[in-house]
């Protein structure tokens, strides 16, 4: 039974990475397409950088996503605190209403913030997609801060008014240590939602700005490039940093809360 369990687990990462290991080589393929690898080479990653616009992009991208990601925590977490702090039956209400863009679909959601935007009388550009991406990764937050809160103890925040602490003293010293594994989850969680969302964020760019995603699909209907390859390739060994990142941050938040 072990040996079928670890076998469908091999199965199942292999078909999840052999397109993105079949990605990656071909990034470094001397050949001008994917049909056949025909040696090593860096000059698709050097046409890459050397590509001012695709550059300029990524770093947009990047900062669309850090920011997008900080504004949907703070709000998320605070969102969350006074969600856990209603009645049972105004939680559920909220929680309800919170999960709505949760599965609501992207185009759904796309769709919707362009008709606001356009009825408002709103310029389509990096602020019309921030403000998009920030509504839709405040739920993310939410659900990854709220079980942590759900967590704690009364008798924590009890025992600080207690002591005399005012409210913001409470939450500065007590709650929000305590949240802090889940708020630097939700954070991961809503920069990578950020980072990687096409359907939303087609709607709302406008003409002056655009995303990796939808900058590589636009690229990708004329012809697949070897540049587009050595591009996703940064993006993903970042995303693995990332990842290793937030693994050695929240260990050393729960080791000291432990």
């Amino acid at each position: 039974m072990k040996k079928l369990a670890n076998l469908y687990l091999g199965l199942v990462f292999v078909t999840l990475y052999a397109p993105i290991v079949y990605l990656i080589v071909y990034s470094f393929n001397a050949g001008g397409d994917m049909n056949a690898f025909s040696g090593l080479t860096l000059e698709h990653y050097g046409t890459m950088f050397g590509d001012s616009r695709l550059m300029l992009i990524l770093v947009e991208t990047f900062f669309l996503a850090f920011l997008s990601a900080l504004l949907a925590t703070v709000i998320g977490t605070f969102g969350a605190i006074t969600i856990y702090q209603l009645r049972q039956s105004s939680q559920n209400a909220l929680l309800a209403a919170n999960n709505v863009l949760m599965v609501a679909p992207d185009v759904m959601i796309g769709a919707s913030f362009l008709l606001l935007f356009t009825f408002l009388g709103f310029q389509l550009g990096m602020v019309s997609v921030l403000l998009s991406h920030v509504a839709f990764s405040i739920p993310i937050v939410v659900l990854m801060v709220l079980p942590r809160l759900k967590e704690m103890n009364a008798d924590m925040i009890n025992a600080a008014y207690d002591l005399g602490a005012s409210r913001f003293q409470m939450m500065k010293e007590v709650m929000l240590p305590y949240l802090t594994p889940g708020i630097i989850a939700g954070y991961f969680m809503a920069f990578t939602y950020s980072l990687d969302d096409f359907a939303v964020t087609f709607f709302l760019t406008g003409n002056g700005f655009s995303t990796l995603a939808v900058e590589i699909y636009s690229r990708a209907r004329k012809g697949i490039s070897l540049e587009i390859n050595a591009l996703s390739t940064i993006v993903f060994l970042f995303s693995i940093l990332l990842v290793i990142g937030y693994y050695f941050i929240s260990q050393e938040k729960e080791d000291k809360h432990a």
